[in-house]
């Protein structure tokens, strides 16, 4: 699949949740189909430009409210993720902003962690992401840039890099993604 320079991803609505499915299915499998519904919405979806291109293809009636540039989320990657990933980051930054975060980064994989992140605040800060491969990555999700810094910053010990992608996330805050209103 070619990889695009500015990739957007795309809220919207839909009248009947049931057509994605059905369209999804019939879409061809060099295809890589999702929506996710934005969290705290009835039926508010975001979606990847690959995932909207084949939509529109398929004649898919939904109401497009608004769109955001996919530059603007951040990812940090584990190696294995990136390994497993490199081709799905837009799939991933659309989960991120389902959430309405503005940055994700890779914390575990299946489950299980060797950075040793707490989950004893409870999960509402982490979601998940299954690669085709097979491997399901445990994803941090961060709704303002001081809050990744604090928390890489943390979990790394102080690793540079780790704090520098913190320090370079494009949005400052949720409060600044794009409306869907």
């Amino acid at each position: 699949m070619p990889r695009r320079l500015m990739n957007r991803l795309y809220y919207f609505t839909i009248e009947d949740e049931g057509i994605l499915a059905e369209a999804f299915s019939q879409f061809s499998d060099d295809v890589y189909a999702i929506a996710y519904k934005v969290a705290g919405t009835d039926d508010v979806f975001v979606t990847t430009s690959e995932t909207k291109d084949a939509m529109d293809r398929a004649d898919v009636p939904y109401n497009l409210l608004a769109q955001e540039e996919g530059a603007r989320i951040g990812l940090y990657h584990s190696p294995l993720s990136r390994e497993e990933l490199g081709e799905f980051e837009d799939p991933v930054k659309a989960l991120a902003l389902a959430f309405r975060a503005v940055a994700v980064a890779c914390v575990g994989v299946n489950g299980e962690s060797n950075l040793g992140f707490d989950l004893s605040d409870g999960a509402k800060n982490y979601t998940y992401f299954t690669a085709p491969a097979g491997h399901t990555f445990i994803w941090r999700l961060f709704h303002e840039r001081d809050e990744a810094v604090r928390f890489l910053d943390k979990l790394t010990m102080g690793d540079r890099k780790a704090v520098e992608w913190a320090q370079s996330i494009p949005l400052a805050s949720s409060r600044e993604l794009k409306t869907y209103h």
